[in-house]
């Protein structure tokens, strides 16, 4: 026992802190890389119809949990029916207006219009459709639950009915095979046609096959947390049932104020930076700290576990959504944990003299000025 307690201590440095352990590329170096990725510069994929850009572990390799694509449709544009076999899919509206349908095991459907601010949530393998209902331009933030995927990688119904031999879908569909004579031979993607028009007051008898649990949430309507430095509103499952994979959250930050110094036991954070300027530094054990600099159109990403604060570097206010790979939102707040410990034991820990910590707040702040 005694030659292992010596060896573990010569492995150690100088102050006997353990070395830095295992952990998963690009996070296993000396030194942390950036957790900053341009999205809103990168070159944008054209559609008739639509645009879209991503940012998956290829483009942006620490962000091993998360992927998002940031993408715009026009009015009735349509992002054709599909599914995703290996991430569930959350997304926010930014601006515009748009439908969704929805498919899930049960066969229940759901069709619902989407504005500035409401939430969607798919789970894995759920079919869907999102189409531009005017008027001008719907933009949204697509976040899933897995860095590898890609959103051009969905499984698409006109990608799968093309490579389906005709007869097999005479068989299906009970109708002659010369009616699929015209059907896309590959995938469409996007396509475009007419605005569908407004749903009907009061829907026909019997034409309800809804599911139990809603695919929307209308976060701007959530009455938000206010703090000194800003406001957040936060949707996990608790608030929003079906979203049992993600939670997400919208902070607005004052000018100089800043979100404190916390982390996440449970979850990494994806991030999308939508108006002003921030910094946000990110703390990764055993001396290693990493500071990146963001503005609109920016992607952040937080590995779960790690240390981080974001501040308000402009003289306007700053907005950013926020996306966890965990249904239940958990936070840890330095602010609170420093108040929970007796001012002796700080004392001890930091070195100081033990009225320094009178003064420290006695609770969680989360949004300083």
């Amino acid at each position: 026992m005694g030659s292992l307690l010596a060896s573990a201590a010569a492995a150690g440095d100088a102050t006997m802190q353990p070395p830095f352990g295992p952990a998963p590329p690009p996070l296993d170096g000396p030194e942390l890389p950036s957790f900053r990725f341009p999205l809103g510069s990168l070159p944008t994929k054209t559609f008739n119809g639509g645009t879209a850009k991503e940012a998956t572990v290829v483009e942006f390799p620490v962000s091993e949990k998360l992927a998002g694509v940031y993408m715009t449709l026009e009015p009735g544009a349509l992002r054709e029916l599909h599914w995703h076999a290996n991430a569930a899919e959350w997304a926010y509206v930014i601006e515009g207006r748009c439908r969704v349908t929805t498919i899930d095991p049960q066969n229940q459907c759901e069709i619902v219009d989407f504005g500035p601010g409401d939430v969607w949530y798919f789970p894995r393998g759920h079919g869907h459709s999102i189409q531009g209902i005017g008027p001008g331009t719907c933009v949204f933030v697509l976040v899933f639950d897995n860095g590898y995927f890609s959103e051009f990688g969905t499984f698409s119904i006109s990608d799968w009915l093309g490579h389906t031999p005709p007869e097999v879908l005479a068989k299906t569909f009970d109708l002659p095979a010369t009616t699929f004579a015209d059907f896309p031979k590959k995938e469409v993607y996007i396509a475009t046609g007419p605005v569908p028009p407004p749903f009907p007051q009061e829907p026909a008898p019997g034409s309800l096959n809804a599911p139990p649990l809603t695919h929307r949430y209308q976060l701007l309507a959530q009455r938000p947390d206010v703090f000194a430095g800003g406001t957040m509103r936060t949707v996990s499952q608790a608030e929003f049932p079906i979203s049992s994979t993600m939670t997400g959250a919208l902070l607005i930050i004052k000018p100089g104020a800043l979100r404190e110094l916390h982390w996440h036991p449970n979850a990494a954070e994806w991030q999308l930076y939508l108006r002003g300027s921030a910094r946000m530094t990110v703390f990764g054990s055993h001396g290693r700290a990493r500071t990146d600099e963001f503005s609109a159109g920016d992607v952040g990403y937080v590995p779960q576990g790690y240390g981080h604060y974001i501040e308000n570097t402009g003289s306007e206010e700053m907005e950013v959504v926020l996306v966890l790979n965990n249904a239940t939102y958990q936070s840890i707040s330095i602010t609170a944990w420093m108040a929970a410990n007796p001012d002796l034991l700080l004392t001890t820990n930091f070195g100081v003299p033990q009225s320094v910590f009178a003064k420290f707040p006695k609770g969680a702040v989360i949004m300083p000025e």
